[in-house]
């Protein structure tokens, strides 16, 4: 109780402590800010990756299934075959291929056609539970294609319009390959909320697929979804079985591996650099209480005297800067939550306050700006904070303590 009285009244502001308060205070401010800040940052990255492997498995195939030397003419019993296997929630054979887009407005854009059956496009939970106009009923007869929300704005087209497609692979004439452009109705608008598949897919039906693409009886591939993405590895032996002839198999590790390796290395980089403002803190720490054991040497020279142990005056000290360390510990705790409950609000109210758009979601993929608090990340930014602020504390403390009473009071 005595250690705690002490150590909270050398925490108090007095006019002649002016300096030493305004330390203290920014050591408070600092820790507090680089625990918000850590705790922020994590949480934006940890969401932002969590949405874009949701947007990239629900729109792509876990397993990508391709011929080794033959075209896939036997599609229909191959994705049977591969549908019994255990784990696998279905097979899906596609005509894929790249094309210019015109709409309405401007001079077009690159766009990768997926041809797919309206049935197997249901399965597409993503993208069939993310229909904003129109509908995918009668996908197969509609005659029409489904697009982007992000490709119909910037092609100018709506519901019902026409969009023209040309395609480098076409007729075969005795003056080359022409170019193959065919207008089709837009029967569907959907919005996954990644702005790289809103703005470059386009759902056609299967035949109508194959018979633009010249790929009539056959599918380039099979995307085959998993329960769970993460058995890739034990599944894939058994699709490799079912298939009973030779292919090549590709999963969404090996197709996104540079994507999110980089994205790993962001965050554990940010994680690093962020540290570095609780440690600044800390060292302010350590400079605030250096100063007050010069500015109380007196005071402590008496206390020695009056019976006051080295340990009793060890633990003063380390209580002074402990203090500091914990509440701005748990003010930055407390900081980080309140901003990542309300992240996509203060950034739509600084959007509007500079008339800009952050978090552009041509640069980052996703239309609004995620965050998702992980307990053992944030924990481990807790620990931290408060290891590096108790360490700050020892060197004043512990030079505090071998203070010598005789020395401190010989000029009184």
């Amino acid at each position: 109780m005595f250690e705690r009285m002490v150590a909270w009244r050398y925490l108090r502001s007095r006019r002649k402590e002016t300096v030493i308060s305004v330390i203290a205070s920014i050591s408070f401010l600092g820790i507090m800010l680089g625990v918000a800040t850590l705790i922020v940052v994590m949480a934006v990255m940890n969401r932002f990756r969590a949405e874009l492997l949701t947007r990239i498995l629900g729109v792509n195939g876990h397993l990508i299934v391709s011929p080794a030397d033959l075209p896939l003419e036997d599609y229909a019993e191959l994705a049977t075959r591969i549908n019994g296997v255990a784990g696998v929630k279905y097979a899906i054979p596609l005509v894929e291929g790249q094309v210019l887009a015109r709409g309405n407005v401007g001079s077009g854009s690159g766009a990768l056609v997926r041809g797919i059956s309206g049935g197997d496009l249901g399965k597409v939970a993503l993208v069939a539970g993310n229909i904003k106009q129109g509908s995918i009923a009668g996908f197969d007869t509609a005659g029409g294609v489904a697009i982007g929300k992000r490709m119909a704005t910037n092609l100018g087209l709506a519901l019902g319009d026409t969009i023209t497609l040309i395609s480098p692979d076409g007729d075969v004439t005795p003056f080359g390959t022409t170019p193959r452009l065919k207008a089709y109705p837009v029967t569907a608008i959907f919005e996954v909320g990644m702005s790289e598949y809103d703005a470059s897919i386009i759902y056609m039906p299967f035949s109508e697929a194959q018979l633009y693409f010249n790929s009539e009886g056959k599918a380039q591939n099979l995307e085959v979804y998993l329960d769970n993405p993460d058995d890739v590895d034990a599944i894939s032996p058994k699709v490799e079985e079912a298939a009973q002839q030779q292919i090549y198999l590709t999963d969404w590790r090996q197709r996104n591996q540079g994507f999110f390796s980089a994205l790993q290395v962001q965050r554990n980089v940010m994680f690093m650099i962020l540290t570095m403002i609780v440690l600044v803190a800390a060292l302010n720490i350590i400079s605030g209480l250096v100063m007050l054991v010069k500015d109380k040497g007196h005071d402590i020279a008496i206390l020695r005297t009056m019976g006051a142990s080295r340990g009793a005056i060890l633990r003063i000290f380390l209580m002074a800067g402990a203090a500091i360390g914990v509440a701005g510990t748990i003010a930055g705790v407390l900081a980080g939550v309140f901003i990542c409950l309300n992240v996509e609000r203060i950034r739509q109210f600084f959007s509007w306050m500079t008339g800009k758009v952050l978090f552009n979601p041509e640069l980052y993929f996703l239309n609004q700006l995620p965050a998702r608090m992980e307990f053992g990340e944030t924990v481990s930014v807790i620990v931290m904070a408060l290891v590096l602020s108790f360490l700050a504390t020892l060197f004043p403390a512990w030079q505090a303590a071998r203070l010598d009473p005789v020395e401190a009071l010989r000029y009184e």
